[in-house]
């Protein structure tokens, strides 16, 4: 009896495991977190959950469901996309996807280095951009797709983000 019980908890135990690592940083404030870290980081304030951006987002994600596809929504706000396999890629993984092009991010001229990519942090820590919201789906071909949404949009050319 004794050896049920104990089977029983350990399987309990693992279900919920399971359950929470599969559902964990993906919350509203999840995005938050990782979103204000970086906008820390430069002395730029926190960003605010955004509902109708979330929405937004989260219906544009659904549209790539079957493709997966890193295609802007060409909406009237500031967006981030990005793509992985497996449950690596939750909200807070794609944020420091982003984040981590500050690698390749100059200050103090506003450019990027030569053939880097780092238009993603400079819309994360836009200083005008305070409002957010992102979505995240599981495609078919089992990657996901997450999509975060800015207001005000940034990445305005000449314009320094801080």
């Amino acid at each position: 009896m004794e050896s049920l019980k104990l089977q029983f908890a350990l399987i309990c135990f693992l279900t919920l495991a399971m359950f929470h690592s599969s559902h964990a940083q993906n919350s509203p404030q999840d995005y938050l977190n990782a979103h204000n870290a970086a906008r820390a980081n430069v002395g730029v304030g926190n960003m605010a959950w955004n509902a109708t951006l979330a929405s937004y987002a989260q219906n544009y994600a659904n549209q790539r469901k079957n493709d997966c596809n890193l295609i802007h929504s060409k909406g009237p706000y500031g967006e981030n996309l990005a793509e992985g396999s497996g449950d690596f890629m939750t909200g807070t993984a794609a944020v420091n996807l982003w984040v981590d092009e500050k690698t390749w991010y100059d200050h103090a001229t506003n450019t990027c280095a030569a053939g880097k990519v780092c238009g993603h942090y400079t819309q994360v820590v836009w200083r005008k951009s305070n409002q957010l919201g992102c979505g995240r789906v599981k495609c078919a071909n089992g990657w996901y797709f997450v999509i975060c949404s800015y207001f005000p949009p940034g990445n305005f050319i000449g314009q320094s983000p801080y």
